[in-house]
């Protein structure tokens, strides 16, 4: 296969682009970045039609349109990908069709090839993973319309064609493979009654196979007896279809028709993005308020009995029983606030988790404003790789502020440990995979210059951020404890068996879970199934959502280990909500093996490295979360009370 790698130049002007976008931001109107702005078209123009990358759910793993010998143009060019478009695996080139803007064509020939057995064996491996071709006109993917046989549904439309299909001859049992050769395509214009431009506000087309045929020897001007545009003869079906063998021929052949349409550009991906299945998501959501409703009044009834009804002695009404439990979590008050252990890993974890959620939050308002629309492909990958790296100085500000509360003194060890703890573990679980993408020649592996790119942006921009975060933090007053720590720590108790460490932390992470689980049946069939997910709305509520919940079932499940004389909460409370992120590892699972025709084990072996990569940092981020939640209630309620 023709890999082009792309030069350490290339990649450093991608990372530049790609931050000139967050600063543009600002400039951009009706919820499109720059660069995505209308272009008007007279008739007669030429339109650009650009091929991507070949597409399977099958393996996972894109290929570039000519590591296939379909028909190349004189020159193959690459378009400037931004860096998420190069993570994607999406490599944009120009192709070989001619189209002109408002002048329909039949039966245009592309070219003639002749297979050789490598040629052949190449198709057919596509054809067998079930690849498809990606196109793009105008900024417009291509795809294919699919009608339901319900007359009230409307119009399904899926990304890319098929490069071909499998079949048998009738009578026979032997399987063939066949090319979708003749692509009829469909350009849908909107048009300026006033100037007579037009605007496209569509791309479709519908595949065929057909061997053609001809007469005499070919040549340039050789007329097709199966598709000639003198006799209006057209291809409509796919009864003699073109099969993929070794030394046979082939002739890629297309039609172009253009219908005005009363879409207007601004609405034009409208039809890729249609939700039928929105009531899904609003009972996820109502499902979620539920759980947090559940949740608040637990944590109220906590808060009225800890900060109200006896802020100085026990009510003479109290029963023994409820004196007994309140004095639980006023006698451990001399060890409640005392270092963990490992307390230098908890302040790195924090950090990571706050620079994750600066992230996240941030994302998530330019999603919902409309900034990271699927018209700006790889924007929203740009853009959260961006903030992250610029949210570095709120991770260093974090740990080193926790860290001198612990008594630490070295806070240029702890920026560093921030600084290269999470994003290592990271890079270095990429690494393998991208090893393993390149081992399969697939264009879906990072070119070494936009990993170069990506060293740069960590240890040029995102190292020093956190050390100046942490320079910040550190220079700032200690945070003082609202109660003295005895010198000597108290023995703990024996705990009941619903109060072990490991049985309560993994209670903990359920109703988290609980809270965004159907959304995250949307967020992975977007992914790995090559789906559009735009519906922000929604899942910034979840998000909300998850946030409370999260801190929520942290603080009860903190009160409760308090009242049993249990004052090891820093580490617990981290892991309580953390525990979320095990669930969705094993929903991960539970959907490869039920929604994915995943059968090779290098696509296997990705699917589960990327997911291991996403539990991570969703555990990171909601156990940060607990984490918080504990640490304001914990100092709220001993800060309150009186201790006698």
């Amino acid at each position: 296969m023709e890999y082009r790698s792309r030069s350490i130049h290339k990649s450093t002007s991608i990372m530049i682009s790609a931050i000139l976008v967050l600063f543009l931001i600002h400039t951009s109107h009706c919820f499109y970045l720059p660069g995505v702005a209308p272009e008007d078209f007279q008739k007669g123009d030429p339109l650009k039609v650009k091929v991507n990358k070949l597409t399977s759910i099958k393996t996972q793993l894109p290929y570039s349109y000519y590591s296939l010998p379909f028909c190349p143009p004189k020159k193959i060019v690459d378009s400037a990908e931004n860096l998420g478009e190069v993570l994607r695996g999406d490599r944009i080139e120009n192709s070989p069709y001619v189209f002109k803007m408002r002048e329909p064509q039949m039966c245009s020939v592309l070219c003639r090839i002749t297979l050789d057995a490598k040629a052949a064996k190449q198709f057919q491996e596509k054809i067998d993973d079930e690849y498809r071709v990606n196109m793009i006109l105008d900024n417009l993917p291509l795809v294919v319309p699919i009608r339901r046989l319900d007359q009230g549904s409307p119009t399904v439309y899926q990304l890319g064609y098929h490069v071909g299909l499998k079949g048998q001859y009738t009578g026979s049992k032997e399987e063939k493979f066949f090319i979708h050769n003749h692509l009829a395509f469909t350009v849908k214009y909107h048009r300026d009654p006033q100037t007579d431009s037009a605007r496209i506000v569509g791309f479709e087309v519908k595949p065929y196979s057909i061997k053609h045929e001809y007469e005499g020897k070919w040549s340039e001007n050789t007329r097709l007896t199966t598709c000639d545009p003198h006799t209006k003869h057209t291809v409509v079906n796919s009864n003699t279809p073109q099969e993929v063998e070794a030394n046979k021929e082939i002739i890629f052949t297309y039609d172009v028709e253009y219908q005005e349409s009363d879409v207007k550009w601004a609405s034009r991906w409208d039809a890729y993005l249609l939700m039928s299945d929105d009531q899904i998501h609003w009972f996820s959501i109502v499902n979620s308020l539920m759980i947090v409703l559940f949740l608040s009044g637990m944590v109220a009834m906590i808060m009225l009995r800890t900060l109200y009804r006896d802020i100085s002695k026990y009510n003479e009404l109290e029963t023994q029983e409820e004196a007994q439990e309140e004095t639980g979590w006023k006698l451990v008050h001399g060890d409640v606030f005392r270092p963990p252990s490992n307390s230098d890993l908890l302040c790195v974890y924090v950090g990571t988790g706050i620079q994750f959620l600066g992230m996240v939050l941030v994302t998530m308002i330019f999603a919902v404003f409309g900034f990271l629309s699927p018209s700006n492909r790889g924007g929203l990958m740009t853009a959260m790789l961006l903030l992250w790296v610029f949210m570095g100085i709120f991770a260093g500000y974090a740990s080193s502020r926790l860290y001198k509360m612990f008594k630490g003194t070295e806070w240029k060890k702890i920026s560093l440990k921030t600084a290269c703890l999470f994003p290592g573990i990271v890079f270095a679980i990429f690494f393998v995979l991208n090893a393993l993408i390149w081992g399969q020649k697939s264009s879906g592996a990072v070119p070494f210059g936009t990993m170069f790119a990506l060293v740069v942006m960590w240890f040029g921009i995102s190292v020093p951020l956190v050390f100046v975060g942490g320079y910040i933090g550190f220079k700032k007053p200690a945070i003082e404890d609202p109660v003295k720590t005895n010198k000597i720590p108290r023995q703990i108790p024996e705990q009941a068996w619903y109060m072990n460490p490991i049985f309560s932390i993994l209670i903990g992470g359920i109703l988290p879970f609980g809270a965004v689980f159907i959304e995250l049946f949307f967020i992975l069939t977007s992914i790995w199934l090559n789906q559009f997910y735009y519906i922000f709305g929604f899942l910034f509520l979840v998000f909300i959502i998850l946030l409370i919940t999260c801190a929520e079932i942290t603080i009860v499940l903190c009160y409760f280990q308090l009242c049993s004389e249990d004052y090891l909460w820093w580490w617990r409370s981290y892991l309580t909500s953390g525990s979320s992120a095990l669930y969705l590892f094993l929903y991960a699972t539970f959907y490869f093996f039920t929604k994915l025709e995943i059968t090779k084990l290098v696509s296997g072996m990705l699917y589960f490295g990327y997911m291991l990569i996403a539990s991570y940092a969703f555990f990171v981020l909601t156990g940060t979360i607990g984490f918080y939640a504990c640490f304001w209630f914990t100092r709220l309620i001993y800060s309150s009370v009186k201790i006698d």
